[in-house]
């Protein structure tokens, strides 16, 4: 009879997992400039809402929007909000793949005349016609190329982002460093990238630190971060670990605690 019973239990639990809503992400196809684009979309599921946050997560260079959206899953983080995995371009890489076979994103404005800047406008635009999307909870992440152009979003749209969160990444432009205004940043690095040197990626959060004119490192809720708070309401969190160019398993709710945490003020 228990055992009868257990099985029931274990039948039930299935039954309401499946149950509960798929987070299905849609295709999404725009021209700009010419060119096709497109973008996987989660929206989330149940009534309309008053306003959504909206996220955009950039994979790698040589990655995909369906690798991107598979590694990053914000929606499973933060399923209230809008969350858009766009697909790059081929693009010649700074570090790998000086022909421009894989695709990417551009490192730095004007690249390519700029033509991600303006799939970013095209984008976020058909959104906010479409939904209410909250203009102080818009947020750009991304890993390696991605989030090189997620330094590239705050340069030139830094108004329109809430805070940033680059894996990985280095903003190398010196001319788009000097256009970057104070912002939350969470930025993450492997001690051991075999890409992005970790002593480029310290140099570039020391940057941002001064920037935003933040105080001591205290440690964060998480053993690999450490938190800087800033008195220009733009804190700095750095997620250090001991591995290479990864995304860590763990980061991921982080990151998406640290945007809920920063709306743009």
């Amino acid at each position: 009879m228990a055992i009868k019973c257990a099985r029931w239990a274990i039948l039930a639990v299935l039954l309401a997992l499946l149950a509960l809503p798929a987070l299905a992400l849609e295709r999404l196809v725009v021209t700009v400039d010419g060119l096709e684009r497109e973008a996987l979309v989660y929206l989330p599921p149940g009534p309309p809402r008053a306003s959504y946050p909206l996220v955009f997560a950039f994979h790698g260079h040589g990655g995909t929007m369906a690798l991107g959206a598979g590694k990053f899953n914000c929606e499973a983080f933060w399923p209230e909000a809008i969350v858009v995995y766009p697909q790059g371009l081929p693009t010649p890489g700074a570090l790998t793949d000086p022909e421009g076979l894989s695709p990417g994103w551009q490192s730095r404005m004007g690249d390519m005349a700029d033509r991600d800047l303006h799939f970013f406008d095209e984008v976020l635009g058909r959104l906010e016609k479409a939904y209410p999307i909250d203009p102080k909870r818009v947020y750009a992440l991304g890993h390696s190329n991605g989030g090189a152009f997620a330094y590239v979003l705050w340069a030139a749209r830094g108004e329109r982002l809430a805070a940033i969160a680059p894996v990985a990444a280095i903003l190398a432009s010196a001319q788009d460093r000097r256009r970057l205004e104070p912002k939350p940043v969470f930025a993450l690095a492997g001690k051991k990238d075999p890409l992005v040197k970790f002593s480029w990626q310290d140099k570039m959060v020391l940057f941002i630190r001064n920037l935003n004119t933040c105080g001591d490192g205290v440690k964060g809720s998480d053993s690999h971060v450490t938190d800087y708070p800033s008195s220009r309401n733009a804190p700095v969190s750095f997620y250090v670990h001991e591995g290479g160019h990864e995304l860590p398993q763990n980061a991921m709710p982080l990151i998406i605690a640290f945007f809920k945490g920063n709306p743009q003020r």
